[in-house]
């Protein structure tokens, strides 16, 4: 920790992770043969308006407003960098500015142009804290009822198979070629996120 772009990703826990690098290995290849740059990045839990809602937070807020039991895997013992949606928008529009240069190897040919880049808050949040914000600025925000009962709807459930208890991003190398490090806290995120479920759905 945290996880660096140059860390050994050879042995991945699940299918997900090793679509990802595989992806990296064909675009690295690609660039090779091709002289095609390429730049890959990796995202680290992102969350905000307009999001996936199979991600955690929206799937929470769908399930709290039905009444519905939310599940909070290994117990709530587990840390994600959550990564606001404007931070990661950020950080594509800076990398989209300086693709890597094609250059010449000792060979005579062209070498790979490919980098990989992580875009991370470089702030691993509790899991548990993570839902305790969540579930009070849906209360603020007036996602939810005031007196919404959130301990009569969550349940601490084990760790799912694949998944890893922690996340978190080493964001030196974007800071280093871009001049930028994502930074917005989690409260005002969510509170973003919670503003918008309620303007687009309704009460």
């Amino acid at each position: 920790m945290p996880f660096s772009e140059d860390d050994r990703v050879d042995s991945p826990v699940s299918l997900y992770a090793a679509t990802k690098k595989s992806n990296e290995l064909m675009a690295a290849a690609y660039s090779k043969l091709y002289s095609i740059p390429a730049t890959g990045l990796r995202f680290f839990t992102v969350y905000g308006p307009m999001g996936r809602p199979d991600m955690a937070y929206f799937g929470f807020t769908e399930k709290l407003r039905r009444g519905d039991t939310i599940k909070i895997f290994n117990m709530g013992d587990c840390k994600r960098d959550f990564t606001y949606v404007d931070d990661i928008v950020e950080g594509v529009r800076r990398v989209m500015d300086g693709a890597p240069e094609v250059k010449i190897g000792v060979d005579g040919l062209p070498m790979a142009a490919h980098r990989v880049y992580n875009i991370g808050n470089s702030n691993p949040e509790n899991l548990l804290i993570f839902v305790d914000t969540l579930q009070r600025v849906l209360v603020e925000e007036g996602v939810l009822p005031a007196d919404f009962d959130f301990e009569a709807h969550k349940q601490l459930v084990p760790m799912q198979p694949g998944d890893v208890p922690v996340t978190y991003a080493d964001t030196g190398a974007l800071e280093r070629d871009f001049g930028y490090k994502p930074a917005t806290p989690l409260e005002d995120g969510l509170r973003e996120f919670a503003k918008w479920y309620r303007e687009f759905y309704g009460n």
